[in-house]
């Protein structure tokens, strides 16, 4: 058979006689094309191929010296930028040659109890100097003495990485809702409308005893003076309900009572209390004042802002607050709820702490709409959830010690204390 101009040569044997032997010619396969096809099929390459291959690769290694040279002017680049960087460092007092010192790199020591507690006395926390406390603190952690101060932030960026987080999410993950950690009106939530409606049958029933009582007992012109303002209280009842019934859901909360008793509800405190401390310790917030309660002598703790190193002298209670330290505080605002909640299964109390972080959040250099807000007050009850449960032990401990009123130094001495 034929295709083109191919021909098939003969394949050809001579014996040889005196060497016994076969000589064999092997087939080949002629193309029209200027191909020749050899033993097994293999193409060798005719003159025009080899050429269009020089040329490939001569132009191969031109594409390969140009790229040679880019990389060459793009180290040298570099260098050039080191060495400005390093000058520069120079020029601020730094050794560019000092190796940096991490968190990672600290040399963690085993340290007594006994030498955590007098390590942490040495620090003046009651002067509420917060870069006095954090250069304290971050000399303890570098020479490996301390190591959970600011952890959040140095250890572990991404705790301080805010993302959203909806109720269901939240929910999924903790078990906690915004009814469990309080951040309704307890009044409100825990009032219904029979309790109203008793409440307004009472005073008038009250006020119309009071009012014919005055008549019958009372002189004359006393008497008629006292219904009228007897009178008047139903009316003024129904006005003040009408206007604002947070004062008569409140009323009647307060009449009623609180459920727990005096040992309960300092139990509650203390673990709304020591979940604040623990997490604002966490985050390196500094510490602005330490003071017991008069009512239950409770130990109250408040954290502060640390200030920044510029020109504009601006105390940090007025300046305006960075994505990190937003993130920071929405934690420690939640985590005296979610410590709450987490031990009794109901937060109370935590509105307050809802108005101080949606004061905080209108201080933000970033604008922060209301799903944000949302989003990040979601967030941060699940950031305190996660590191309440990762210290556990040492929550347990701290709220012991809040019920024995120990000092700023005992408590952070109990923290840092080693597993």
């Amino acid at each position: 058979m034929m295709f083109g101009k191919v021909t098939l040569a003969l394949v050809t044997m001579a014996v040889s006689s005196t060497q016994g032997a076969f000589v064999t010619t092997a087939p080949s396969v002629a193309h029209s094309s200027g191909t020749t096809l050899g033993l097994h099929g293999m193409v060798a390459p005719s003159a025009s191929l080899n050429h269009r291959r020089t040329n490939n690769k001569n132009a191969f290694q031109r594409n390969m010296s140009t790229t040679d040279d880019e990389v060459a002017k793009l180290l040298a680049a570099a260098k050039k930028a080191r060495e400005e960087a390093d000058d520069l460092s120079r020029a601020m007092g730094k050794d560019p040659d000092a190796a940096p010192k991490g968190r990672g790199e600290a040399i963690i020591k085993d340290v007594s109890p006994e030498d955590l507690s007098k390590m942490a006395s040495s620090i003046d926390f009651e002067a509420g100097d917060a870069d006095t406390q954090a250069k304290a603190l971050t000399a303890l952690v570098e020479s490996g003495d301390f190591t959970l101060y600011k952890s959040v932030a140095s250890s572990s960026e991404t705790m301080l990485r805010t993302f959203p987080v909806s109720l269901n999410m939240l929910e999924q993950r903790t078990g906690l809702t915004g009814e469990i950690l309080g951040v309704t009106d307890s009044s409100e939530k825990d009032v219904s409308l029979d309790d109203i409606k008793d409440l307004t049958v009472g005073v008038v029933l009250g006020s119309s005893a009071l009012a014919i009582a005055s008549l019958v007992l009372l002189p004359e012109n006393v008497g008629a003076t006292a219904c009228y303002f007897f009178a008047l209280i139903p009316v003024m009842f129904v006005g003040i309900g009408s206007t604002s019934p947070g004062l008569i859901a409140g009323a009647i909360v307060s009449t009623r009572g609180s459920a727990d008793d005096v040992s309960d509800r300092l139990d509650r405190i203390c673990r709304h209390e020591a979940g604040h401390f623990l997490c604002g310790y966490l985050c390196g917030l500094p510490i602005e004042s330490y003071s017991v309660s008069e009512d239950m002598g409770v130990p109250l703790v408040e954290f502060g802002l640390p200030s920044i190193n510029d020109d504009s002298n601006t105390s940090p209670k007025q300046r305006e607050l960075t994505r990190e330290e937003i993130a920071a505080l929405s934690i420690v605002a939640m985590s005296g709820s979610v410590a709450e909640a987490l031990a009794l299964g109901q937060a109370f109390g935590g509105e307050e702490d809802l108005r101080n972080l949606s004061a905080l959040f209108r201080k933000s250099k970033e604008f922060l709409g209301a799903t944000k807000q949302q989003d990040l007050t979601r967030w941060g009850s699940l950031q305190a959830y996660n590191l309440i449960k990762a210290n556990l032990p040492k929550y347990e401990s701290l709220v012991q010690a809040f019920k024995d009123k120990k000092s700023v130094a005992e408590c952070i001495a109990l923290i840092e204390q080693r597993s």
